[in-house]
């Protein structure tokens, strides 16, 4: 008799991403020279039953011992070793419960127990920057970054799930934000790839039958049901509101629209780093020490709207401006300097950076 149908879920889907990470690892090794000069250094099959080399590629769990990543680790420590992989966890005490730390260190005995190797538990300084939520986040994958360093890992994989990637979605639609941010988060996200997200595809019923089909322990975190944080009324209150009106798949169609608009936002996207070589130029250093992007005005102004703000954006992150505090009013105001020029002042945008057009040119720099 085969394991419970949830159970048997999350292990093919984390089977799935295991998959592709031997691949993306085996392609990485061969393209090394050093690899290909040494037979030895190359990943071979590991046989079934059998435990992963010491040098095969580690693939850690990013765990807060929530059912979702409880069932993320659980699949990954019956998984890895028949992949021919090691599993380790990490898990991040934010600080901003009592008792957190040794919360934490319970979660990290808890993959232990599941076969996890290694296993960390990182305590970390939540700043205050962009908002509570915000901070916390930046500085679990700051945590998390660290830890795959340390540990030489693969790939971190993350337990968001389809209902997480719904409330993604719903929030962007709230700040009217753009199709990249309607996308939601990416299958695979991170420096080389290294965040993967196994779970979008399920729902989170299906996470928690699985750790209570294994018996799981999980700690439901306060602040999933704090009516303080957007994303907990989003979850219980807007979601229920949604599909009480709307009828059962809001779910589901947000999700869709999270990888319909991802697909969008990659052609755009690539359509414009092409339109960027042909309009963009980088002019040398001034006496202050600012570097100037150049921009051909007449050659943005023949681009679509979504291509040329694109371009606008990404030229200004290239002069200094920080790509968080860079808004759409930002980019709508400087794309006036194209499609509206009446002779206006030059803008100021975020990091000290200044846009103001000269001729048939505009010029961003930061100073």
């Amino acid at each position: 008799m085969g394991p419970h149908p949830a159970v048997a879920a999350i292990r093919l889907a984390v089977r799935r991403v295991l998959h592709d990470v031997l691949v993306a690892h085996s392609a990485s090794s061969s393209c090394s020279p050093s690899a290909a000069s040494s037979p030895a250094t190359r990943s071979a099959p590991t046989p079934r039953g059998s435990a992963p080399r010491a040098d095969a590629p580690l693939v850690l769990a990013a765990c807060s011992g929530g059912a979702d990543s409880m069932a993320l680790a659980s699949a990954l420590a019956f998984e890895a070793p028949r992949a021919g992989l090691r599993a380790g966890g990490v898990t991040v005490d934010h600080g901003l419960q009592q008792g957190s730390d040794a919360r934490a260190a319970e979660v990290a005995d808890r993959m232990r127990a599941l076969g996890l190797a290694p296993v960390e538990a990182i305590a970390v300084s939540v700043g205050r920057g962009g908002g509570p939520e915000a901070a916390a986040r930046d500085a679990r994958y700051a945590a998390l970054d660290g830890a795959a360093e340390r540990h030489g890992a693969t790939a971190v994989l993350l337990g968001h799930t389809r209902d997480d990637q719904a409330e993604t979605v719903l929030l962007g639609l709230a700040r009217g934000s753009g199709t990249r941010s309607l996308s939601g988060m990416a299958w695979v996200s991170g420096a080389d790839g290294r965040y993967r997200r196994p779970f979008l595809q399920l729902d989170r019923h299906t996470v928690r039958e699985a750790c209570l089909a294994q018996s799981l322990p999980v700690w439901d975190d306060p602040h999933n049901v704090d009516p303080s944080y957007t994303r907990s009324r989003v979850r219980h209150e807007a979601l229920p509101i949604l599909e009480k009106a709307l009828g059962k798949g809001v779910v589901e169609a947000l999700a869709r629209t999270a990888q319909l608009s991802r697909e969008d936002a990659d052609a755009l996207d690539a359509w414009a780093a092409r339109a960027e070589a042909d309009v963009m130029t980088t002019a040398p250093a001034a006496a202050g020490g600012a570097q100037a992007v150049h921009l051909d005005t007449v050659g943005l102004h023949g681009l679509p709207t979504a291509v040329r703000r694109r371009v606008l954006r990404r030229a200004a992150i290239a002069a200094g401006a920080p790509a968080g505090s860079l808004f759409a009013r930002h980019i709508e105001e400087v794309d006036r300097l194209i499609t509206g020029w009446r002779g206006q002042r030059a803008i100021n945008l975020p990091g000290r950076v200044e846009v103001r057009r000269e001729g048939g040119r505009l010029v961003i720099r930061q100073g």
